[in-house]
């Protein structure tokens, strides 16, 4: 697997991580999550996040496939069936973030390069000192049913100088175990919102509309914030961007 010189990336903080470690030349097939830098190199988009185009890439002929968590775990199953070599990861902690990116910087042989933007992403993400409360956030994943923050959103709050009002609820692995009802938001009475609704729009107005929640304090201060969603929800090197935004809206 180490140095591959035909990959596909199926998440886009795989394609992110290699655009930027230098080894773009070797990335043959991406997702349509990415969002492909200008002076990159186009490349096929052969894949959303929980579909891809199987024949698509099988004719492209990687030496290596990229997927993620276990919403891709099908597709990493058909595609080792049809004699692909896979590479599934599955990081859903900060420190999981890092060690995922190291794998791959060898997997490309661009360890150096790897090195120098990992001490970058750390150094970005580091903690502020925090005076004072610290503000409760609520952090919406997905708005049917409710969602509540992965464990790198919830860790990205606490450094931000916040407090995850569901931070019992982060380590839980699959989205269906964060599930909160919305009696439980209103209870924890957030003074911050914060919302990536997985690639979808969010609509701040239809939160602040929802029964009885003009008595949460972030509703009644107008507190409600859109983050996006490659700066949020993907976990890789964007999250620093992410952190810097949860900074801003948290001071």
């Amino acid at each position: 697997m180490q140095n591959s010189r035909r990959i596909i990336c199926l998440s886009a903080e795989a394609a992110d991580w290699l655009w930027r470690i230098g080894a773009w030349e070797q990335v043959v097939g991406v997702t349509t999550f990415f969002k492909q830098p200008k002076e990159a190199r186009p490349t096929p988009r052969v894949s959303g996040f929980s579909t891809a185009k199987l024949d698509e890439i099988e004719e492209l002929a990687p030496d290596l496939v990229i997927t993620f968590s276990d919403v891709q775990a099908e597709i990493a199953a058909q595609l080792v069936r049809r004699g692909l070599t896979v590479l599934a990861t599955n990081q859903r902690t900060l420190a999981e973030i890092e060690t995922t990116l190291e794998l791959l910087g060898r997997i490309v042989g661009r360890e150096v390069e790897s090195e120098k933007q990992l001490a970058q992403f750390r150094d970005r993400l580091d903690p502020v000192v925090s005076i004072g409360p610290r503000p409760r956030v609520y952090f919406e994943e997905w708005n049917e049913p409710l969602i509540s923050g992965i464990a790198w959103v919830s860790e990205l709050i606490e450094r931000a100088g916040g407090a995850d009002v569901f931070a019992e609820l982060r380590s839980k692995a699959s989205a269906a175990a964060r599930q909160v009802k919305p009696e439980a938001v209103r209870s924890r009475n957030p003074d911050v919102i914060l919302a990536s609704w997985c690639g979808r729009p969010v609509r701040v107005q239809d939160i602040a509309s929802r029964p009885r929640w003009d008595s949460i304090q972030a509703v009644k201060n107008g507190r409600i914030h859109e983050l996006p969603s490659e700066d949020i929800l993907q976990p890789g090197f964007r999250l620093v961007f992410g952190y810097e935004r949860i900074k801003q809206l948290l001071q």
